[in-house]
Parts: structure tokens; sequence; C-alpha cells
């Protein structure tokens, strides 16, 4: 009589193969996972470089294609069935499976492409997508030292390099990659809702601490006071200057008087430096003497200065840069640009902490998203909790402890590690300062044409916002009547709704491969409100805020003709919209 254990044990047929179909299932399965073991036929390596041919194939022949993947641009997802999907009953072939993978790329935005110019969406430098692939393939977690091991060096070093960029002392700094510019967000309100309300990790928060940004701020202050309980009605915005777009130090000074008078505790000051649109940097220096001059009262810790960074950060780069010398030859124009830039973002020496998303100014793909905080022993004593019974220290590392996420991917981490290695200073200065002598061409060729006026001239920032008006029309005195006198306000309203059909029009050209002259329509986004005008400072008026088409040339493959190209476009689309509303 076979009893159960001989019944259970593995069964080979004359062939030598098991009769059990879950093994059979297995070694199929064997195949489509990377081998541990060193083997020059490796499936992985080969699918890999199936897939990437495949995907190759998307792109355009050069300057034979609009600037999105594959030949199909629209949305073949049917979004009401979608969801009424269930899982397969047999295993599927990993070719076919990758097959599919490919086909949802179809008619994405392809961020190398020189028609490129959305937003500030650049494409990953090689370095920085190798090292991610990589930490695909192994998985660190970088919650401790045993499942990341030596990968925990890609974040000690970047919090350490970037430090020494700020002009703090890197030994006493330290840094958390995190899920993105909201995540560096969070961090800091959590930092500075543990300093100033310290019993708020135990019983909650139950004191109406109040968070300060200035009216340019990210919208992610909304997620972050929502997710962390302490509610969005305590935020207080502070005024913006019409022509700067940076924070009101005097608004800012008159509401912390309001709330030292109020007894009323202040979480954080955030500073925006550099924002997507305006290119706003806002005064930190000045930011930190005021706190230092309107404590919080009796009973609650110091107010948290959080610069938001993550656009303005690699200005960084050219700290040790020789203005004088000016050894990279950056023309005369562009030169006090940068000085200017970097005069702004040096200021985050102020800050208690940054951010910085290595996938926007830092050319590396999502998501790449690092908090850096000056006091490393405050910061991570302050969020300290008690460790997992199931994880045991096996490094002198170990931020499980103080961070958010548990699991974290090193992904992040080591895409930042890898650009600021591959860059360093004199890559982060070409690329940014290239992007500038674009932007000044491009200006030039925006005031010679009457109709044209670019809206944000005083700025030093990588994007350019365009206002285009009918023929014959003097944009340049049309609009400054808009910005500063009331009696334009409806002018303002009317043009404003032509700038978004213009818009509109140009991403219907792009996604139908629409051409101009024979070269395909770049895709360009624009701004719904990117600054208010003079007589609407409290922003009351939803509507009198400026519009804007806007041009964000991060490629580093765009040229001055493309910058021409560009021009024609919108002139061209103003033409069509113009006809049509007549």
């Amino acid at each position: 009589m076979i009893n159960k254990v001989e019944e259970n044990t593995q069964i080979k047929n004359v062939s030598g193969q098991s009769d059990k179909h879950w093994e059979k299932y297995r070694l199929d399965m064997l195949k489509s996972f990377p081998s541990p073991y060193r083997n020059e036929n490796d499936t992985l390596a080969l699918a890999i470089n199936k897939a990437i041919l495949e995907i190759d194939n998307l792109k355009p022949e050069k300057s034979m294609g609009s600037a999105f993947l594959g030949t199909n641009s629209e949305l073949t997802i049917d979004f009401e069935k979608v969801k009424q999907s269930s899982l397969n009953q047999m295993m599927n072939k990993p070719e076919i499976v990758i097959e599919e993978v490919i086909k949802l790329f179809e008619g994405l935005p392809n961020w190398g492409h020189p028609l490129t110019m959305c937003n500030v969406n650049p494409q990953g430098n090689t370095a920085a997508i190798i090292a991610a692939i990589l930490t695909e393939l192994f998985a660190p977690n970088i919650l401790e030292g045993e499942y990341a091991w030596n990968i925990h060096q890609a974040e000690l070093e970047s919090g350490g390099i970037l430090a020494n960029l700020a002009g703090w002392v890197s030994k006493d700094s330290g840094c958390v990659y995190t899920y993105g510019g909201s995540g560096c967000w969070t961090y800091q309100l959590k930092y500075a809702l543990t300093r100033v309300l310290p019993d708020s990790r135990n019983i909650g928060i139950r004191t109406d601490a109040k968070v300060i940004c200035s009216q340019q701020a990210h919208y992610t202050m909304l997620n972050s006071t929502d997710w962390m309980g302490l509610g969005m009605n305590n935020i207080i915005r502070i005024k913006t200057d019409v022509e700067t777009n940076a924070m009101d130090i005097n608004d800012l000074e008159e509401v912390m008087k309001d709330c030292t008078a109020k007894k009323i505790p202040i979480a954080s000051i955030v500073c925006t430096m550099g924002t997507t649109d305006a290119n706003a940097f806002d005064p930190v220096k000045e930011v930190r003497d005021l706190i230092e001059k309107y404590g919080n009262p009796e009973g609650y810790g110091k107010t948290v200065l959080y610069c938001d960074s993550v656009i303005g950060w690699s200005w960084l780069a050219f700290k040790n840069y020789d203005f004088t010398i000016n050894p990279l030859g950056f023309s005369d124009t562009v030169l006090p640009y940068i000085k200017n830039n970097y005069n702004a973002i040096k200021d985050v020496f102020y800050a208690d902490a940054f951010g910085v998303d290595f996938h926007k100014t830092g050319f590396s793909p999502y998501i790449s998203s690092v908090f850096v905080y000056k006091n490393a022993l405050e910061f991570e004593s302050l969020l300290s909790r008690d460790s997992s019974v199931y994880l045991q220290p096996r490094s002198p590392y170990n931020p499980m402890n103080y961070t958010l996420e548990v699991s974290r991917a090193a992904t992040g981490s080591m895409v930042g590690w890898a650009t600021l290695k591959f860059f360093g200073h004199e890559g982060f200065q070409s690329v940014l300062g290239g992007i500038l002598e674009n932007k000044v061409y491009l200006q030039n060729k925006i005031d010679e044409n009457s109709e044209m006026v670019c809206v944000n001239p005083s700025d030093y920032g990588l994007v350019t916002l365009l206002r285009i008006y009918p023929n014959g029309m003097d944009a340049q005195a049309q609009f400054n009547n808009e910005l500063n006198s009331p009696s334009f306000r409806d002018d303002l309203i009317k043009y404003n709704k032509l700038t978004l059909a213009i818009g509109d029009l140009l991403f219907q050209w792009f996604r139908s491969g629409k051409k101009i002259n024979g070269l395909f329509t770049p895709h360009l986004s624009f701004s719904t409100g990117f600054r208010a005008t003079k007589y609407n400072r409290d922003m009351k008026d939803k509507e009198a805020v400026v519009y804007a088409i806007k041009m964000f040339p991060m490629n580093v493959y765009i040229t001055p003709e493309i910058m021409n190209h560009t021009l024609v476009c919108v002139a061209a689309a103003r033409d069509e919209v113009m006809i049509a509303v007549k």
C-alpha cells in the first residue's frame, strides 16, 4: 500500500519529465526568471535587448515624425470596460506579455524628441537609466543594511554631495530619497509638526499650527496638509511681487506678527525656489531673519524653514563657477541669468531642509526625489521609532527607523547618485547654460514680432511664456495695459481665452501629426494663471490672472531652428483660431 509520503514523491515519466502539472509550469517559469548564475545566454539580457530594439522602433526617423512614440496618437483605452477584466486561467508566454507592454507605449510623449517642450520633463541620461534598470534586477531595499548592503552608499553619498553644494557641514547632514516632490513636502511638514508640536506623535495634532508659503507655492501643499491631518485651512499664502513672483517679505512679516500676537504657532515656512512657470525664488535669508525675530509661543518648538527647490536646486552646481573668467564661454546675455539663479538658490544654506527632483533639472528618469536635511541628529531622532522584530540591523545605517516608507526601492537613490557622478559641476553647468542660450534666442525672436510678447522677461528660468495677439495689435502695449490697469480686465480675460484656444489647437496638431511648412508641430503646453495682475494681488479674482503659451526647451537636442519653427506654429494656430472665431 502506498503511503502519503510516497504518493507526494516526485514521479518521473519515461522521458524524465514530471507528471505533475505544477512542476511543468514551474519549469516553464524558470526560463522567464533571471538566472542567479553567470550565463552567456542569459534570458533576461536577451529579452531586454529585444524589448529595447522593439521600443526603439516606436521612435521616428530623424525629422520624420511627431513628438510621440509610434504612429497612433489616439487614446485606445476603453475606459468603460478596462476595469471589467479578470485574471487569465492559463500562463502566458513572456514574449507575448512584453509585446503587449510595448503596445502601451504607443502615443506616449517622446521626451527625447527636440519638438517636446511642454514642461520640465527632460529625457533621462544613460548612466541613470542603467542604474535604475539594475535596481529592478536585484531589488535592493534601502530600508536597512541587510537588504541594501553597499547600495546604501548611493543615498549617503548623495546627501553628502547635496549638503556640500548647499554649504552645509556634510557629515552632519542627511537625506531621504522619496516618492516625489510631494514626498519632500510631506517630510518637511512631518519634521515641522514633530519639532513644533512634540506631543503630536503620540496624541495626534491638537493645535492649529500654520504652514506659510507664497501664492506661487506648488499645489502639493494641499496634499501634504490634508494627508498629514493638519488640514488645508491651516495654510497661509503670502502675496507675491508682481514683477518677480517672489514672496512679499513685508506681507510675511505682517502675518507672522499676527500669529505672534494671537499666540498661534507656525509649523513651517516654505520658500519656493524656482517655480515651474514663473521661476520664482523666495528670499530665504530674510525669511530666516523673521523666524529668528518672531519665535513661536512658549511651549512650542522652533519653526522649520524648508526650501521647495525641486526645480531650482541644480543651479547649486555653479557654486565654484568663475563668473569673471567664464570658462565655459556663456554669452554675455546668459551669464547674468546664471549668476542671478545661483545667487538666489545658494541661500538654501539658511534652510533646515530642501527638496531635489533629479527627474526635473537633473535629467534623470522618474522617480528620483530627495529630501535633504541640515541636522541629521535632530531630524532622525525626532522621527525615530522602535524597529520591527523581524528586521535586524546589519549595518550602522538603518533609515527604516525614521522614514515614512518602509519598503523603499533603491531606484531613486541610484538614479540620483549616478547622475551626480556622471554630470559633475561642468555637466550641469553646460546643460543648464545651453538651455538658457536657447531661451535667449527664442525671446529675441519674440521681440522681433510685434504681435507676440514674452510675459516672463524678468525671470531667469528655463521656460519662456508667450502671449500672441490678433494681427496688427501691439502685443507689448496691450499686455502692459492688461497687467496693470483694471479697466483692461475684460481684455485680459478675452485674450486668456484666445491663448487657451491656441494651446488646445497646438496640442491637437501635435497629436494628429500636423505639419507646418513640412515640419511636425511641437508639443507645447500652457499656463492658466502663472501670475496675478497688479490689481489682483490678493488673488481673490480668479479670472484676473495671466494665461500664456509655455515653451520649456529642456531637451538637449533642441536647436535655434526648432525655436524658429515653434513660433511659426504658434502664429499659424493663432490665425486658425481667429478664423474660427469670425
